[in-house]
């Protein structure tokens, strides 16, 4: 292999990641084209070795989004694909984190697809991934895992997770979490509405803080100005 390949493959790469990007932005027949394209460039960058894991989980990403603009059978056939790619990904490199994650929403986003319970083995498979993100990094995927807890109930589960998230600093925004499908069952609840409570009131205080620190550094900075006044003065 020519020391160039590797740049060259990286090159290539990134290029068809442009594809991909340009693809979820399109639509229509562009949009399939721009895919169709994508998917090309990634089958021909898993000849380099160096780069497989990260092919694969590009090549799942743009498979991922692609199922977000369809229904039915096509998108669920291109769900199973991307989720085929996210593993191929992690047999290579099993601390790869993004594919661990999206692994797990496309397994979910499968599930809504199919309409399947909250108990269903897509969940399950689901909440596997999100498990395996929180060993990689710890707390990535909390809010994932709160999210199947409150669509199954177990809510001592749920917000042993959010509270996790919180800890790790991993939250979606307040406004997201309320607007949250997955959270539908569990919102109007007293302990969620105490989480949420208990949020607003963390911003409250962050905010109070950074408006003392603030003006601490305005009187620390006349106080400066005033003793170099005085010294001035002084010298007169």
């Amino acid at each position: 292999m020519s020391l160039l390949a590797p740049f060259t493959k990286k090159s290539k790469l990134n290029t068809t990641i442009n594809l991909t990007e340009q693809a979820r932005k399109s639509d229509g027949n562009s949009q399939e084209g721009l895919f169709k394209a994508a998917y090309q460039g990634y089958a021909e960058i898993l000849q380099d070795d160096a780069l497989r894991a990260e092919t694969l989980y590009h090549w799942g990403f743009a498979l991922f989004h692609q199922a977000n603009t369809k229904t039915g059978e096509v998108a669920a056939n291109l769900y199973q694909d991307a989720i085929e790619k996210f593993s191929f990904c992690m047999l290579i490199n099993p601390n790869y984190l993004a594919a661990a994650i999206n692994s797990g929403v496309a397994y979910m986003d499968l599930a809504r697809l199919n309409k399947a319970n909250a108990d269903d083995r897509l969940y399950l498979l689901a909440k596997k991934q999100f498990e395996k993100a929180n060993i990689i990094q710890a707390g990535t995927a909390a809010y994932n895992l709160a999210c199947i807890y409150a669509m199954q109930g177990n809510i001592e589960a749920c917000l042993a997770e959010l509270q996790d998230a919180r800890r790790k600093v991993t939250l979606p925004v307040i406004s997201d979490i309320l607007n949250d499908p997955d959270m539908s069952t569990v919102k109007n609840q007293a302990w969620f509405t105490s989480f949420i409570a208990s949020l607003n009131q963390d911003i409250k205080d962050a905010e109070a803080k950074r408006e003392a620190e603030v003006e601490a550094k305005i009187i620390a900075a006349e106080l400066k100005k005033l003793k170099k006044t005085t010294k001035d003065d002084l010298f007169y």
